[in-house]
């Protein structure tokens, strides 16, 4: 098995916007992450494929400091994330540290998070005015914008309960946009809707895909991995098998392992 850190997609003069190094995480006695070696790029769109189990979530979950890393680095715009070091080592960052960190990276969970007793317009202005210090004013007209290109505009009254699964998820979209991200996570963003509601979701997806900010999406939407990846990270067993462009990746696997991956899940 190999592990890739360098994209083929961009050049690679370019500064890399994450860096992940010889990243471990461990659950007692359950190896999650072994050494994972990871870097992404300003704009590109890294798609994480691979079996349940493998660690793909927790990739972005440690990158995100929903979980702290057991060994190993993170880097984000050349700052360690979660770290700091001092004149007696390394030392954890408080919560309100790691929280200042996290505002600069959107998320997006399978599960869409919403407060339930907001409108829709109030779950999006909510972070720009108490993380970000917006003014009320400004940070509303940001929702109504980030709301009208995930096609919630209209909506901005409404209750998440009031809404379908599908649109509950592109409000959270809106919700991660409205903080203005350089780097967006999005941890299978499709897989606790109805099968008919994924494609809106997708779309959405899609044309973030191409509006210049850096994304990096764990799904098992093979076609739309192929669709918008500057690159493919497959991952087993808590390493990264294989890593390369969409095409040679899905199309052309270099292993044994990615090719029987993808024989059971395209049809």
């Amino acid at each position: 098995m190999s592990s890739t850190t360098t994209s083929d997609a961009l050049p690679r003069t370019e500064e890399p916007l994450l860096v992940m190094r010889d990243v471990h995480k461990r659950y007692e006695q359950n190896h999650v992450l072994k050494g994972i070696d990871l870097e992404v790029r300003a704009g590109e769109v890294v798609c994480l494929l691979g079996p349940s189990g493998s660690g793909k979530s927790t990739v972005l979950r440690c990158i995100n400091q929903l979980e702290l890393v057991d060994e190993g680095s993170i880097t984000y715009e050349g700052q360690y994330i979660g770290v700091k070091k001092t004149k007696g080592g390394w030392k954890a960052l408080k919560e309100s540290e790691r929280a200042a960190q996290r505002r600069d990276i959107g998320m997006v969970f399978q599960r869409f998070n919403l407060f339930p007793h907001m409108t829709v317009l109030e779950n999006v202005v909510e972070g720009p005015v108490r993380v970000k210090r917006t003014a009320p004013d400004e940070a509303r007209r940001i929702a109504v914008d980030v709301l009208q290109r995930v096609g919630m505009d209209g909506f901005q009254d409404r209750y998440p309960s009031q809404l379908s699964g599908g649109q509950q998820q592109r409000v959270a979209i809106a919700r991660a946009l409205a903080m203005d991200p350089p780097l967006m996570l999005c941890d299978e963003p499709t897989s606790a809707l109805d099968p008919e509601l994924v494609g809106e979701v997708l779309d959405v997806l899609k044309k973030l895909a191409h509006t210049g900010r850096a994304m990096m999406v764990v799904t098992h939407e093979i076609g739309f991995a192929r669709e918008v990846a500057d690159r493919i990270v497959f991952m087993a067993d808590g390493v990264i098998v294989e890593s390369g462009p969409a095409d040679q990746v899905i199309g052309s696997p270099r292993e044994e392992r990615t090719r029987q991956f993808l024989s059971a899940v395209i049809h």
